[in-house]
């Protein structure tokens, strides 16, 4: 699934929903590359009932193939502490090591963070329009190495759901390592820094 340059992300609808899962899949004919699966502790699940998701933390686990369940699969989880102006997440490899980290700024119109690898190196800044639906992968001399762009659902979900679709898509094949860093950096445009 790593050695790929587009990704549909497709997340599943709920009306009431304390966890969110996303199908990761090929843009072009459907088929499902992996899962994305929101574990927040159960406590964590509670309090969202009462305060906005984006302050409690959580953990996303990333699974190939459709098998959310089998750990073996896991091929990296993204994680978040508690959160107040400014968030740090931490990205995993499927062993439990740290592969790289993101940080978000203080403010920003539109939503932006950096993407570091585990040697603290920036190997992208994501920046995104004013109306958070179109983000950019930059490097340091601001080319842009990707895009993530936001799919309209249909009116009944769009205006009645919080589920969003949208396309993570890489200018060139990265090597495995970074594209886990750039794909969680994808998904946590949505999971992490806009899901309310």
């Amino acid at each position: 699934m790593l050695h790929r340059k587009t990704f549909f992300i497709r997340e599943h609808v709920g009306f009431i929903k304390l966890t969110d899962t996303y199908d990761i899949l090929d843009p072009e004919t459907r088929e499902q590359l992996g899962v994305a699966k929101e574990k927040p502790a159960p406590f964590i699940q509670v309090l969202r009932l009462l305060i906005n998701k984006q302050l409690l933390p959580t953990k996303v686990f990333v699974y190939e193939g459709a098998d959310h369940e089998d750990e073996n699969r896991l091929l990296f989880s993204i994680q978040r502490g508690v959160t107040l102006l400014r968030s740090r997440v931490n990205i995993y490899d499927g062993r439990g090591t740290v592969i790289g980290w993101l940080k978000s700024k203080v403010f920003s119109l539109g939503g932006a963070f950096h993407v570091f690898d585990a040697a603290d190196n920036e190997i992208a800044y994501v920046k995104g329009d004013w109306k958070g639906w179109h983000f950019r992968f930059l490097d340091k001399a601001e080319n842009e190495i990707g895009t993530i762009t936001k799919k309209w659902a249909g009116i009944g979900k769009e205006f009645f759901t919080s589920a969003d679709n949208y396309i993570i898509a890489l200018n060139h094949e990265p090597e495995p390592q970074k594209a886990v860093l750039l794909l969680a950096a994808g998904l946590a445009v949505d999971i992490i820094y806009k899901e309310k």
